[in-house]
C-alpha cells in the first residue's frame, strides 16, 4: 500500500487529507459505532433511491468506514470504497473481513481527480462525502467519466444547520466560546450543497442530468445521555478545531451548556435530535458528454 506521502501527491484537496488523516480521521474510526448510530437512519432512503442490482458494480465516495460499502456490497455484485482517511479505511478493512464480504475493495484516493478506469461503475454513491471537494464540478465530473452510460448517483449532504436540531446545541456553545458564522455559505464543508440549485447547477454542469433533489427527515441518536452526547461531540473534529484558542474554563462551560441543550431531547432509547437532509440523484448520460457530436 502506498504510504501517506506518496498518495498526497495525488491529491488536490490537500486540507480535507490533512483533516482526515489527523484527529477528525482517528475519532470517526475509533467511534465507529457511534457514528453509524448518528448516519445510519440514511442509509435505507438513499440504496432505495440508487435501485441497486446484482450485477451492479457501484462506487462508494467518501465511504470512511465503510458502513455504506458494506450495505451495497450486500445487494450489488463489488462495491470499491474511495476515501482519503487512512485510519478510516483501515477501519473499513478490517470490517468488512470480519463480516466476511470478499466482493468489497477500498481505494485511498482524492475522488476528484483519481483517474478511475472509464466506465467501471454503474452506480455511484456517497453518504455525507461529497460536501468537501475543492472543485465540485470537475470532482462530479471526474465521478460520472467512471460510471458506464445511464449509471446513476445518489448520494445525501445536510440541509442548512438552521434547519437541524443540532443548531440549538451550537448556539448553547456558541454563548461561551465563539464559533463560526453558519448562516454563511461556503463552497466546501458540510453545507455546501444546503442550496438545492446549487446541487442542480453543479450536477449538470458536470455533465449529469435527470437531477432529482428531495428533503429527507430523519431521527438521530447522539448517546445513551445528555452528558454522554456532549462528550461525544466535544471529540469530533470541528468542534476541536474550533475550541482549539479557547481556555479550559471556557471549554468546560462550553461542554456543560451542550448537555444542558442535549438534555430536552433525552427519549428512552438516548438522545434524539433531528436531522434533515437532501437525498439527490442523477443519471450520466447514454451516450456520454465526450462521445456526443
Amino acid at each position: 500500500m502506498a504510504d501517506d506521502n506518496q498518495i498526497a501527491n495525488r491529491i488536490v484537496n490537500t486540507h480535507q487529507f490533512e483533516a482526515w488523516n489527523g484527529y477528525e480521521g482517528r475519532h470517526w474510526a475509533e467511534h465507529q459505532s457511534r457514528y453509524d448510530a448518528l448516519n445510519d437512519p440514511a442509509n435505507a432512503p438513499l440504496l432505495d433511491a440508487a435501485r441497486l442490482r446484482d450485477t451492479d458494480s457501484v462506487l462508494d465516495i467518501g465511504c470512511g468506514n465503510g458502513r455504506l460499502t458494506r450495505l451495497a456490497a450486500r445487494t450489488a455484485h463489488r462495491a470499491v470504497g474511495v476515501d482519503l482517511s487512512t485510519p478510516m479505511l483501515e477501519r473499513a478493512r478490517r470490517t468488512a473481513a470480519e463480516e466476511q464480504l470478499t466482493n468489497v475493495t477500498h481505494i485511498q484516493a482524492d475522488a476528484q481527480v483519481h483517474p478511475f478506469e472509464p466506465a467501471s461503475f454503474d452506480v455511484a454513491l456517497s453518504r455525507f462525502g461529497i460536501m468537501f471537494f475543492a472543485d465540485p464540478v470537475a470532482a462530479f465530473t471526474n465521478i460520472g467519466r467512471a460510471l458506464r452510460p445511464s449509471g446513476r448517483l445518489a448520494f445525501v449532504c445536510p440541509q442548512s444547520l438552521d434547519r437541524m436540531d443540532q443548531s440549538t446545541i451550537f448556539k448553547a456553545v456558541d454563548e461561551h466560546v465563539p464559533l463560526p458564522d453558519f448562516s454563511e455559505r461556503t463552497e466546501t464543508g458540510p453545507a455546501a450543497f444546503a442550496d438545492p440549485e446549487r446541487t442542480t447547477r453543479v450536477l449538470t454542469g458536470a455533465g449529469f442530468e435527470q437531477v432529482t433533489i428531495t428533503p429527507l427527515k430523519v431521527s438521530q441518536r447522539w448517546g445513551p445521555d445528555a452528558t454522554d452526547a456532549a462528550d461525544f461531540l466535544f471529540g469530533w473534529g470541528p468542534m476541536r478545531h474550533w475550541l482549539r484558542d479557547a481556555t479550559p474554563e471556557s471549554v468546560d462551560r462550553a461542554r456543560q451548556a451542550a448537555a444542558d441543550a442535549f438534555r430536552p431531547y433525552a427519549t428512552d432509547d438516548g438522545v434524539r435530535l433531528t436531522a434533515r437532509y437532501w437525498l439527490a440523484t442523477a443519471t450520466w448520460p447514454d451516450p456520454p458528454p465526450t462521445e456526443r457530436a
